[in-house]
Order: C-alpha cells, then structure tokens, then sequence
C-alpha cells in the first residue's frame, strides 16, 4: 500500500461547536426534520463488501420510536436485500437523509437490527399495505451536515435536470449487461417506466 497522508496536519480539527452538536440521541430539532423526510441513502457492509441502498417514502417514513431508536419499513425492490444481509452479518449503519431543496443534510449512525414484529410492522404500514420486514436503528451518533455539497452540484438548480434522452434508457442498459440477446429493450423500458412509478409497494 503506499504511504498515507497525515491527515491531521492537512485539516484543521473540526470546531467545538460542531463536536458539541453531534448527539447520541434524537432530539426536538432532529425529529422536526425526520417527520419531513422522504429520502436516505443506507450504508451496511460486512466481510464481502458494502452497500448503498436508497430509500424513499413519504413524510415521516422513517419514525423515531424513541430518542435513541428509529425505524423504517423494507417495500419492494430488486430482491438482492444486500442491506438486510449485511445486517444480520455486521450490524453497523450509516444514515444519509437528503431534503429537496434545504441546504443542509442529516446524519445517522448506529447498529441496526432486522424485525418482523407485528405491532411494528402495523406501525410502518403505509395506508392498508403491512411491511413484510422493518429495520431498527440504535442510534449512536446523529448530526446535522452543512450542505456545501449540494450547492457544488446545483442540485436543486431546474437547469441541472438531466435531459433522459442523452442517456442510454434502462432497458438498453439492462438488455446489454444481462446479454439477453433476444430481449426487446423498448419493452423493458416500458414496463420500468410502469413499474418505477406505480408498483411502488
């Protein structure tokens, strides 16, 4: 491996004010933006490697049980569980939380755990539809995160909408990696197209 930067005589410590607000707990000023969240990035990992799931629902999906537990419903996706897995194998977690349109981020860490508790289950359903698994996280350390990243990708810009059409589609993309030779990528495409945006649970 080559040698490593001293990574302390590169960067300044960060200031006691920032240290002093990060928490080990959820507070009134962390459950405000919590009860308006509609999206996370999850980090999990274990021996054979690590994941970054997304996670998306409406406000409040992801529900403080109390000030140092938080919970979220596992919905449908590509069925890899990646996240679930890892879990049971190394139960450590990252919480990323993004707000469209704020410049600031939400960050929590902790060790999650998988359950299928009814009464929780109940808890996370979304209308009339029950979960078949929730995720659990002890919370270790929760923090706000200046949103200078946002501003350096002008992500809430309108301009920076990316036109889909200077882009391969979905099912171009999926025909060519799984080398499904005799698929039809116009119907991929239109089923994700359906799919993405109605068979959401």
């Amino acid at each position: 491996m080559a040698d490593q930067p001293d990574l302390d005589t590169l960067y300044a410590p960060p200031s006691p004010m920032i240290e002093k607000a990060m928490l080990d707990r959820i507070v009134d000023y962390h459950a405000d933006y919590l009860r308006i969240a509609t999206f996370f990035c999850l980090a999990t990992g274990r021996s054979g490697g690590l994941d970054a799931s997304p996670r998306g629902g409406p406000p409040g999906f992801v529900h403080v049980l109390d000030p140092r537990t938080v919970a979220f419903a596992d919905w449908p996706g590509n069925n890899r569980i990646e996240s679930m897995r890892n879990i049971q194998a190394d139960d450590r977690v990252a919480m990323l939380f993004l707000f469209p349109g704020l410049e600031v981020f939400l960050r929590i860490n902790g060790n999650a755990s998988v359950s299928t508790e009814p009464a929780l289950l109940d808890r996370l359903k979304e209308g009339e539809r029950l979960p078949k698994a929730a995720t659990v996280v002890a919370v270790n350390e929760v923090l706000f995160h200046c949103g200078k990243a946002v501003n350096r990708a002008k992500l809430w810009l309108p301009e920076s909408r990316i036109d889909r059409t200077t882009l391969p589609t979905v099912g171009k993309m999926l025909v060519a990696l799984a080398d499904l030779q005799d698929a039809d990528a116009d119907a991929f495409d239109a089923h994700y197209d359906h799919a993405v945006r109605n068979e959401l649970y």
